[in-house]
C-alpha cells in the first residue's frame, strides 16, 4: 500500500500540493484531474521524488519513503516508474536500445557506461515491445516513430525497470484521440494482467471515468475529490474545474470517444 501523509511541495511563495493525504492500494488504477496548475504533476513527481517534499510523508508498506536515500531511493525510483507527457527518448537511438535503458538502474557502472546489454535484457525488451506492437519498428530510430508510437515506447521502457507503481504524468495530452486510446488501452491492460498499480494526471474527464475505477480531484493544490466516477456530481466537478465544471460535465467526444471507439488495440 502506498500513502501520502499531509504531502506539501512549495515553491517559493506558491504552494503547488497543500497537506495531500491518500492511502492507494495494491493494484488500483488512479485517476488524477484537474485544471492546469492544480498540481497533479507535482504530486506524481513527489511521489517519484523527483523533487522533495516541504513536509509530510511518503510511506510504502510501511517504510518511510521520504527518509530513503542513496542505492534506497534509486531502488525506490525503479519500483515507481514514471512515463511523461513527452516521452523522454533519445531521438538519435533505436527504439530496442531506448527500451533497454529501463534496466540501466540495475546494472553496475562499466555495463552502464557501454551499454552492455545481456542477451535476457534485449529478449526481455523485444516481448514488451511485441506486448505493444512495436516488435517490428526496435530497430528503427525513436525518432522516426509518431507520437503514439513513441509512447508505447517510453510505456515499454518503464516496464524493464519492473516496477510495482506506475506514474503517468499526462501521458495522453499530445496525443490524437485514436492513439490516445491505444495508450490507455494498454495501460489499463498492463495494470490487469500484471496487477501493477497505476497513477495517471488525465486532461479529460471522460477519460479517466472510463478508464479508472477511483478518480482523485485536485484544486489548486489540494486533494478535492476521492472517489469512484460514479460519485463525480455536478457539485464534486465544479469544485474541481471550478467555472470550467460545466464544461467538464457537458464534455463528450462522439465518433472518437476513447471509451467507445470500435479500433483495434494496437494500431499504429
Amino acid at each position: 500500500m502506498l500513502e501520502l501523509d499531509h504531502l506539501t511541495r512549495r515553491f517559493g511563495d506558491k504552494v503547488a500540493v497543500a497537506h495531500a493525504s491518500l492511502q492507494i492500494q495494491d493494484g488500483e488504477m488512479v485517476g488524477i484531474i484537474g485544471r492546469s496548475g492544480a498540481g497533479k504533476s507535482t504530486l506524481l513527481r513527489l511521489i517519484n521524488r523527483l523533487i522533495e517534499p516541504s513536509e509530510g510523508r511518503i510511506i510504502a508498506d510501511g517504510r518511510d519513503v521520504t527518509a530513503l536515500a542513496g542505492a534506497e531511493l534509486r531502488a525506490w525510483r525503479a519500483r515507481t516508474a514514471m512515463i511523461f507527457q513527452q516521452f523522454n527518448l533519445v531521438s538519435r537511438l533505436d527504439v530496442l536500445t531506448n527500451v533497454l535503458t529501463g534496466r540501466l538502474n540495475r546494472m553496475s557502472g562499466p555495463r552502464v557506461l557501454l551499454k552492455m546489454f545481456t542477451q535476457a535484457e534485449r529478449a526481455l525488451a523485444v516481448r514488451a515491445l511485441d506486448r505493444l506492437g512495436l516488435a517490428e519498428v526496435a530497430l528503427n530510430r525513436a525518432d522516426a516513430l509518431s507520437g503514439g508510437q513513441q509512447q508505447r515506447v517510453a510505456i515499454a521502457r518503464a516496464l524493464m525497470q519492473e516496477p510495482r507503481i506506475l506514474l503517468a504524468d499526462e501521458p495522453i495530452a499530445s496525443l490524437d484521440p485514436l492513439n490516445a486510446k491505444i495508450v490507455m488501452d494498454a495501460l489499463a491492460d498492463i495494470n490487469r494482467r500484471d496487477g501493477i498499480t497505476v497513477l495517471t494526471n488525465l486532461h479529460t474527464l471522460d477519460t479517466a471515468r472510463a478508464y479508472c475505477r477511483r478518480i482523485i480531484g485536485m484544486s489548486n493544490g489540494r486533494i478535492v475529490f476521492d472517489g469512484a466516477p460514479e460519485d463525480l456530481t455536478e457539485p464534486a466537478v465544479r469544485a474541481i474545474y471550478g467555472e470550467h465544471g460545466a464544461e467538464q460535465i457537458d464534455e463528450r467526444i462522439t465518433s472518437t470517444s476513447l471509451a467507445g471507439a470500435n479500433m483495434p488495440a494496437l494500431a499504429r
